[in-house]
């Protein structure tokens, strides 16, 4: 079966598609010219060697017509990424670890007279916390000003700016716009002496005010940018210095209200020791491909899960701590975890073209055990979402899940509970929400820790 990639069909020269779970790109004459080339050069081997760039190879097997009509030229084949995340779902450290990449691919490309079509953030995925470029279709013999320059501006250096300059969170503008943030909306953020920060006059209001007065064509737009500057013959120094840039911006050390949770919450050395058993056993036991940990908070379940399984992908909506857990990955965890950042009560919707262009989270996530620590306290009484449907997402997953809940005598809980009108939540009881769970699951193990107030289940999907 062959389907096509729905974020794959602007670029009359290639387009990426799935034939029987293998990823292939099909290749216009044009573009299969621009692969020859690419394919000969020295910098391309030695990055697929390092990482930084997906493996490909030819592919001899049948393909579909292009979306033209037309057979393609060629087809390629590219290695496959386990999981797809998006740009508004990485914490601070991943985002700027994905323009340093892109910066890099493309100063190794210039050195030999190969450019990029764009400089997309969403060419740029994680292995882990590796980032791997992954458009082969965007390279390009280098013949004038970087293309991809505004696009690296308003997905990659933009939202990196305003978080490191301003302490502006940049997620929710990414995932507002699949183009990211307009050079005229980031200068308007920039005032006074605002503009004067690092990287800001150049790459903000020259950015601005060139497109305020070039409105007509694209060649014209490549020439003003040429004339400040960013000519073929200035495009590795310019590149250059968007790389020294980027290596400078930085977010000081933030907390949170999740950040100290370690040292807040209520489990004591007993309970935490049980905990870290159960989930160690169960996670040994099945080995499973991918860990989902919901509500991960510093990733210490999460770390634990990575001792078994192929990958796990971390997700918590507190930025400040994920981002704290992508460093301590950076600097030198286990290769098989993502830390993503999402309000798993506003997870990540389908955007773009159509509402299919950047697929939901759960179409790109498919979870062999599925991990909710502490969570259901803070999804039934922070933010109200009623048991059953707690219980009724939890099955959405179709996999195994290590689920705690903490009852209502638990500190936690009680202190949750405080701010809440009375009788509003009676039917938190671990009587009520084991019944629910048991309709939807099986339950195959149940541990109460030793400080009685949390009780740990292995359900498994009826």
């Amino acid at each position: 079966m062959t389907t096509a990639e729905p974020a794959s069909f602007r670029d009359p020269d290639t387009a990426v598609f799935y034939q029987d779970g293998r990823v292939l790109r099909g290749l216009s004459e044009q573009g299969k010219a621009d692969w020859d080339r690419l394919a000969a050069t020295k910098f391309l081997g030695e990055l697929v060697a390092a990482g930084k760039v997906v493996r490909t190879t030819p592919f001899e097997g049948g393909a579909p017509l292009s979306p033209r009509g037309a057979p393609w030229a060629a087809v390629i084949e590219h290695e496959r990424i386990p999981v797809i995340s998006y740009p508004f779902e990485w914490p601070f450290a991943l985002l700027k670890q994905a323009a340093v990449l892109h910066l890099e691919v493309l100063l190794a490309a210039l050195g030999e007279g190969i450019s990029m079509k764009d400089g997309y953030a969403y060419n740029v995925q994680f292995r882990g916390v590796a980032p791997t470029f992954i458009d082969l279709g965007s390279f390009e013999p280098a013949k004038g000003p970087w293309p991809g320059y505004r696009q690296f501006c308003q997905t990659l250096l933009f939202p990196l700016m305003i978080q490191a300059h301003l302490g502006i969170a940049y997620q929710s503008y990414l995932r507002g716009s699949v183009n990211g943030l307009e050079p005229g909306d980031v200068r308007g953020m920039f005032g006074g002496l605002r503009r004067f920060k690092k990287g800001v006059f150049r790459n903000v209001y020259l950015h601005s005010v060139l497109e305020k007065k070039v409105t007509t064509s694209t060649e014209q737009v490549k020439s003003q940018l040429k004339q400040a500057g960013f000519g073929l013959e200035l495009a590795k120094a310019t590149a250059g210095k968007l790389l020294k840039l980027v290596h400078k911006l930085d977010v000081k050390k933030r907390g949170s209200t999740w950040s100290d949770y370690r040292e807040t919450c209520s489990y004591s050395d007993a309970d935490a020791s049980a905990k870290q058993a159960f989930v160690d056993g169960v996670a040994g036991a099945m080995a499973p491909g991918t860990v989902l940990d919901l509500g991960a908070n510093d990733g210490e379940y999460s770390l634990i899960a990575a001792r078994h399984a192929q990958q796990v992908i971390a997700v918590d909506a507190d930025e400040p701590t994920i981002d704290a857990f992508a460093r301590r990955l950076l600097a030198g965890g286990p290769g098989n975890v993502l830390p993503l950042v999402m309000d798993l009560v506003d997870p990540s919707p389908g955007i773009g073209w159509r509402n299919r262009e950047r697929a939901p989270f759960p179409e790109r996530v498919r979870p062999d055990l599925v991990f909710s620590l502490a969570l259901v306290h803070h999804l039934a009484i922070s933010a109200n979402v009623p048991l059953p449907e707690v219980v009724g997402w939890l099955r959405s997953f179709d996999a195994p899940a290590v689920v705690e809940f903490v009852d209502r005598d638990d500190p936690m809980t009680k202190r949750l509970l405080a701010n809440k009108p009375a009788g509003l939540f009676d039917d938190y009881r671990l009587d009520a929400f084991e019944k629910l769970l048991g309709e939807q699951f099986s339950l195959d193990k149940r541990e109460l820790l030793p400080s009685g107030t949390r009780t740990l289940f292995l359900a498994t999907p009826r």
